[in-house]
């Protein structure tokens, strides 16, 4: 196991709603190191998308510290923050998160095209991010002429188009079928094996077992953490009639 990439200590965030104070974490203490896939798991309210947003860079916490990759992150501001999603983190979402009116290739030089790089540059990168999720013939297509499967790995090769070192990625099989779940999550282990950090939020338990590590987040708190063999995510023969994501 590498070095820690992400260590919390004591994190809480509280939100205020009028004289109502919520508590959302609860002196959560974490270390993960480089090279973890790890499932964080939890019902709704028990502060797992919290947890995310600060792991992810996306909020400060209201008490307690935070490390990425060496550097205390829990108090820096907005363009501190933002500065340190860009180089260190990929982001991966549910709902894909495309833009609709322009291509594959289009969507996956975005991140690259607000960090300033130039255009032969970005044409290269993303070229191979989408070679590298297999979508090598379909950098063209815009997101309505792909499946659901397809879209998503579009997204996942934005997330890497940055080379980050940690990819988050917030319920990414929510709107997929099982079998094309199970392909996202083959992916996610191949690039597991390149040595990128996984950090999947999840509520889905078939879905958490393909990570080498479950948290389990309850009122605010972490539940338990615990080490797993992961299921390896093969595909057996597709039933008739099903299409198949290239």
């Amino acid at each position: 196991m590498g070095k820690p990439l992400i260590e919390t200590s004591k994190v809480s965030k509280v939100y205020r709603m009028g004289d109502v104070e919520v508590h959302a974490l609860r002196e959560v203490s974490l270390t993960i190191s480089e090279g973890e896939s790890v499932a964080v798991m939890g019902p709704s309210g028990s502060g797992k998308s919290t947890l995310m947003n600060i792991l992810g860079c996306l909020d400060r916490p209201s008490s307690g510290g935070y490390w990425l990759a060496g550097e205390e992150v829990s108090q820096l501001d907005r363009n501190a923050l933002a500065r340190m999603r860009n180089r260190t983190l990929g982001f991966v979402f549910q709902s894909f998160n495309l833009l609709s009116r322009t291509s594959a290739l289009e969507n996956v030089e975005l991140p690259l095209l607000y960090a300033g790089v130039s255009a032969r540059e970005r044409h290269t990168r993303a070229r191979e991010a989408l070679t590298r999720v297999g979508l090598g013939e379909r950098m063209h297509h815009h997101p309505n002429q792909m499946s659901g499967g397809q879209q998503q790995r579009v997204a996942v090769a934005r997330a890497l188009v940055t080379r980050p070192r940690l990819i988050v990625a917030d319920e990414p099989t929510g709107n997929l079928d099982s079998r094309t779940s199970i392909e996202i999550m083959a992916l996610f282990q191949e690039l597991g094996r390149s040595g990128i950090t996984l950090l999947l939020v999840t509520h889905e338990s078939d879905i958490a077992r393909y990570a080498s590590r479950v948290v389990v987040m309850h009122d605010g708190r972490v539940q338990s953490d615990e080490q797993q063999t992961p299921l390896q995510a093969e595909l057996g023969p597709a039933p008739a009639g099903a299409e198949v994501s290239p």
